[in-house]
């Protein structure tokens, strides 16, 4: 190999990530132009950077160790060939990663859904969950190890939880590196695993617990609970749980955006004449003044009266849509009083014929004006 970037940064092969930044940073120092401008110090400089760049990057070390190239190209193969690590995969598969493994695995996360009614999704509430998930074993503590043993180091692999082999290829011999089959790639084997678990460090329960659900969640909001989630194998850490809010439907209200909707029917007198009626809302009973001549399809506007804003300050209002209700069933004194109205008003009801016409009225007149002129 060309140069040796273990020995510019003055570290072992086997130096850990810590030992080799921290020998850069102290090479660095002696040879940075600020402090040392001579122009060997300078040269010297950039070739401990350029160490510490391929020894700090993983794949480009693994590349270096394994063909003396950071780019995985070996000394006798020109790029052309797509580099010595591209031809070892192809011709082996690839080889194993450097070093042992560990055991400890991260545990998978998990998502889950849970039912609210509305009115929970307006001010927030708790919610006590029940999940079927993996815990650590409690006889272990997650080592996965009977209480009391230990570990033995591999005997295959000497505990480098990996192994070189010749292989005969059209390249010629070559020696291949692969996972240890006897300790998987740990460097050890667990000479007496835990009968609870069965050596996995964890086991399946059924566990709950209380999950605060914030104010003004919408339906399908995923809420994350960090570290909620399945148990690691052999002690590794927990997965994350989500949770995911499914808002039943209300009787009353629907919910647009961050406002309350609802229609209120009223009668038609009391549209025509003006009144106050009391509505049942989340925040107790309100008082909602109908003003009179109020037409089918007004709004009335309930200020802060929806759902809290999730993300932000306050809340949204309430909306309710009047919907004027017009008598189908009349006795004959009602026919009489509202036959007396319309002719009070002017209307000509029982002819047909409405004396304060709308648009569509007005409009038949014009075509009536149209036809007139034709006809002269």
């Amino acid at each position: 190999m060309a140069q040796d970037y273990y020995q510019i940064l003055g570290v072992d092969r086997n130096a850990t990530e810590q030992e080799i930044k921290k020998a850069y940073r102290k090479k660095a120092r002696e040879l940075h132009p600020d402090h040392n401008p001579s122009e060997e110090a300078s040269e010297q400089f950039k070739a401990v950077t350029h160490a510490y760049e391929v020894l700090s990057d993983s794949e480009k070390r693994r590349n270096y160790d394994t063909t003396g190239d950071e780019n995985g190209r070996s000394a006798g193969f020109s790029a052309g060939f797509g580099g010595f690590s591209d031809i070892f995969e192809t011709f082996f598969g690839g080889g194993a990663s450097r070093g042992p493994a560990s055991r400890a695995r991260r545990g998978q996360d998990a998502l889950i859904a849970t039912h609210i009614d509305l009115e929970d999704a307006v001010f927030g509430t708790e919610k006590t969950i029940e999940v079927d998930t993996a815990v650590r074993c409690d006889r272990c503590d997650g080592s996965a190890m009977e209480p009391g043993t230990g570990t033995e180091t591999c005997s295959t692999c000497r505990g480098a939880g990996q192994i070189s082999r010749p292989v005969d290829s059209i390249l010629g011999r070559m020696m291949t590196t692969e996972t240890c089959p006897t300790c998987r790639g740990f460097g050890d084997v667990i000479t007496d695993p835990c009968g609870q678990c069965s050596g996995q460090g964890r086991v399946r329960e059924r566990v709950s617990f209380t999950v605060k659900i914030p104010a003004g969640v919408r339906d399908g909001t995923r809420i994350q609970l960090a570290g909620r989630g399945e148990a690691g194998v052999a002690g590794g850490p927990n997965g994350d749980l989500y949770l995911e809010i499914r808002v039943r439907e209300h009787d009353v209200f629907t919910r647009q955006g961050d406002d309350l909707h609802a229609t209120m029917t009223v009668p038609m007198t009391a549209a025509a004449l003006g009144t106050e009626v009391k509505v049942d809302t989340f925040d107790g009973e309100q008082v909602v003044t109908i003003e009179p001549g109020t037409q089918s399809g007004h709004v009335v506007t309930l200020k802060n009266l929806g759902a809290a804003r999730l993300q932000g300050n306050g809340r949204g209002d309430m909306k309710i849509t009047l919907n004027v209700e017009t008598p189908t069933k009349l006795t004959d004194e009602q026919r009489e009083l509202l036959t007396q109205l319309a002719e009070l008003r002017a209307e000509d009801v029982a002819n047909g014929e409405i004396e304060t016409r709308g648009f569509f009225s007005r409009l038949k007149s014009g075509f009536d004006n149209m036809f007139s002129h034709d006809e002269s």
